[in-house]
Order: structure tokens, then C-alpha cells, then sequence
């Protein structure tokens, strides 16, 4: 077995597992969560292993929930009954860190539950960071940036290139060490099973395959840009099979047309369900000025390699097409970024004004309302210039409370602060 990559996640789970009896720690398929529990977990019982589970857990609860403490339930969805079992076991033994709960996918509503209020702490993970891979210096805390406190100057070792061979491969595990090439074969095969085996999986409902991967594709194409369900349809149709079909068994209504919104809603529902949408929602500061703000998130996959492996993008096609690797250079600062938050206790989120008048790509708020205003910038130069006086007229016309800081995330190499204030950081250099 490979050696355990150190995750920021690691001293969360370790305040969740004093706090609280059980914690769920959920996120997409192939993220780590399993190993990551298994690094605290004095047992263990893998549910996908355990066809029986319902069975097995009606009969005799004590063979899922017995063991040394904490005892890892591993996808505990596959046995949703598990879940008020686990709610029960920690009410009688009143002890904190009894359980570790992982799941790739959230059940369906219609699986009654307790809440878990008062004995579960919920922590969700992501991919891979390029600060847990080991490519960023961390020189650049979100930590200090959110406490108002300055920024050093810092040089990031990552070229642009580079950046193409990151978007491409992702912060999957299995894919450390791994190349571009072994990346694709890996990924391609993941999106296969993931729209062939788990949508079914989580639905109920067999779905038409070649529907579920145009959507997924128009999902990826639309990355980073404040999308509607309704976009997302539109651009999935463009490359919809004009030939009419006979009625399927599929569970999809035949549409010689394509996709409809209708259609596409399960598709949507499932896909969020097994944590492979992480759309950025709109923010709604206490604003200056009676601007609208556009309600609508930013559309992303949990990780750019999915929207780049569904576009077929290699890093040289990347570097080729600057304007979609500026898409999925956004979408990996996102990724990033939203983990150093949370190790924060803060959220990220879009600021949009209605009809894309002004906008500005990522907004990090903790809990006490301080916020940092971060545009993301492939290149330098003149979008630099841009992105700087965006981040200024949010903060001086638009939002009442000061940021904390405003930053410019780039691929370039140097963290500098400009003139007006505004930081430059490689995103090589960010770290929680």
C-alpha cells in the first residue's frame, strides 16, 4: 500500500471525532476519504463489500456497529438503515468519536432519516490540492490572508505548462505520480462507470448513457461560467444525435429534439447527489449600491480533470486554447481554494451583478463576515491590470464591510503586492 499523503482534512476529522459521537465524512468517488478515515479508525466495515447489509443489519446490529472505537462504516449509503442505527449507538454510549462514516453518494430523499443534529459532524472532501500534492510552497496562508495580516513575498516553482499538466491529471490518489497519458486512461474509465454504473446506482432509474455524458460534456464546456440549467441544455443539444429513436426502456422519454429541461433535471440531481457537481454559489453581501445580483452558481465539476478529461483536453491541446485552459485554470484555484476555506471555517462564493455588467470570480467570507476578494488570471500583463480594478470597485463601490484583502491568482511565478494594494499570488503559492 502506498504511503498515506497527508491531507488538510486530517485535523478537522481530528476536532470533529473529540466534539461530536459519529462523523460523516462525505465527497465524491476516488477522493481518499476512506484512507483518510482509516488513518483514525480503530475497526472497520466495508458496506460495498457486505451485499447482505440491509439483512445483516436487521437481524443483528451489532455486527455492523461493534468494534474498537472509531469504527469506520465505509459507504455507509449502500445500508441508508445504518444511519439511525450509528444516531442510536452513540446516544447510548454518550462517548465522542464512537464512528466514522464515509460516503460517495448522498441517499435519496425518500429514505427516511433522523437529522443527525447533536451526533454528527459533517466534513466533506474534495480532490487533492496542489498544496497536499506537494507543488505549492504555502507560502501564502488563507489563514493570515482572512486575519488582515500581510502578505510575503513568495516565488511558485509551477510554469504554465505545468499548470495544463495539473488540470489534465487532478488531485485523484491513485493518479499520484502519475502522467498525463495514465491520467486520461484512468479518468476515462472513471466518467464510464460513473455514467454507465452510479447513476442508476443513485436514481433507480436506468438513464440513456449518451444523454447523461452530452450533459456532463456541456457541463464541462460551461465550467467556471455563471450557467442555467436551461445554458446547460441548450449547449448539450448542439451536439445531440439528430436521429430520431424508438421509445427506450431507459427510463428517458424519447426526444427527437434532444434534451429538455425536464430531462435533464434527474441527470443534474444525480450527478450532485454523487458529489461530482461543486457548483459555487452567488454571494449576497450588505451592498453600498442597489445593484441586482444574479442568483445563479457558477458551474464546476468537483475537479477540473473530469471537465477536461470529458472535452478530451490533453495539456497540449490546453496550451493551445487559452481560453478554456483559463476556464479550468479557474476551476483548479476553485478546488484549491474552497479546501483552504473550509479549514477556515469560511465558504466560497461568485459575485455577479445582473446582466454580467460586473462580476468577479471568487469570494472567501468566514463566519464573522470578513471576506477576500480573489479574481482568477491565467496570464498577467494587462488582465492583471483588469482583474486588479474589478477586485477595487467591489470593495470601494459595492460592499460595505472592507475586505480583509484583494488578490489576483495567476500561473505566473512571483507574489507581489501592487501599488493599489491588491495582491498578486501565484496559486502555486496558496496553502490553507
Amino acid at each position: 500500500m502506498a504511503e498515506y499523503l497527508s491531507r488538510i482534512a486530517d485535523a478537522q476529522l481530528d476536532l470533529a471525532l473529540d466534539a461530536l459521537g459519529a462523523v460523516l465524512i462525505d465527497g465524491v468517488k476516488g477522493c481518499g476519504k476512506t484512507q483518510t478515515a482509516r488513518q483514525r479508525a480503530a475497526s472497520e466495515i466495508l458496506l460495498d463489500q457486505l451485499p447482505d447489509g440491509d439483512q445483516l443489519l436487521a437481524v443483528n446490529p451489532g455486527l455492523l456497529l461493534d468494534g474498537p472505537t472509531p469504527r469506520l462504516i465505509d459507504e455507509w449509503q449502500r445500508v441508508p438503515a445504518v444511519w439511525d442505527a450509528v444516531r442510536r449507538g452513540v446516544d447510548d454510549r454518550r462517548d465522542p468519536g464512537q464512528f466514522i462514516l464515509t460516503g460517495s453518494a448522498t441517499p435519496a430523499d425518500d429514505v427516511p432519516r433522523h437529522s443527525g443534529a447533536g451526533r454528527f459532524a459533517r466534513l466533506r472532501m474534495r480532490p487533492l490540492t496542489l498544496a497536499e500534492l506537494g507543488h505549492s510552497t504555502r507560502e501564502i496562508s488563507l489563514t493570515r490572508l482572512l486575519a488582515g495580516e500581510e502578505v510575503p513575498s513568495a516565488v511558485s516553482e509551477i510554469s504554465v505548462p505545468r499548470y495544463a499538466d495539473h488540470v489534465v491529471t487532478g488531485g485523484w490518489p491513485l493518479l499520484i505520480g502519475r502522467g498525463p497519458d495514465e491520467a486520461t486512461t484512468y479518468l476515462q474509465s472513471y466518467l464510464d462507470t460513473l455514467i454507465e454504473v452510479d447513476v442508476l446506482t443513485v436514481s433507480g432509474t436506468r438513464r440513456d448513457p449518451r444523454r447523461i455524458r452530452r450533459f456532463l460534456h456541456a457541463y464541462a464546456q460551461l465550467t467556471a461560467h455563471p450557467a442555467k440549467v436551461a445554458t446547460i441544455v441548450e449547449r448539450a443539444n448542439g451536439d445531440a444525435d439528430p436521429t430520431p429513436r424508438p421509445a427506450s426502456r431507459s427510463g428517458d422519454s424519447p426526444d427527437e429534439r434532444g434534451l429538455s429541461r425536464w430531462a435533464a433535471e434527474p441527470y443534474l440531481d444525480a450527478a450532485r447527489r454523487l458529489m461530482v457537481v461543486d457548483d459555487v454559489d452567488a454571494w449576497s453581501p450588505k451592498l453600498r449600491s442597489r445593484s441586482q445580483l444574479v442568483e445563479t452558481p457558477k458551474r464546476h465539476l468537483v475537479d477540473p480533470s473530469l471537465a477536461a478529461a470529458l472535452m478530451r483536453c490533453t495539456p497540449q491541446r490546453l496550451l493551445e486554447d487559452l481560453e478554456t485552459f483559463g476556464f479550468l485554470f479557474e476551476s483548479l484555484a476553485t478546488r484549491d481554494i474552497r479546501v483552504y476555506a473550509q479549514n477556515n471555517d469560511a465558504e466560497v462564493y461568485h459575485y455577479r451583478e445582473a446582466g454580467g455588467r460586473f462580476e468577479v470570480d471568487l469570494i472567501a467570507e468566514d463566519r464573522r463576515g470578513n471576506w477576500i476578494g480573489i479574481e482568477v488570471k491565467l496570464g498577467g500583463g494587462h488582465s492583471i491590470d483588469a482583474a486588479a480594478g474589478s477586485l477595487l470597485k467591489l470593495a470601494e463601490d459595492r460592499v460595505a464591510k472592507p475586505p480583509q484583502a484583494l488578490l489576483v491568482v495567476t500561473g505566473g511565478q512571483y507574489c507581489y503586492r501592487r501599488k493599489d494594494e491588491v495582491y498578486v499570488v501565484p496559486l502555486g503559492c496558496l496553502g490553507p
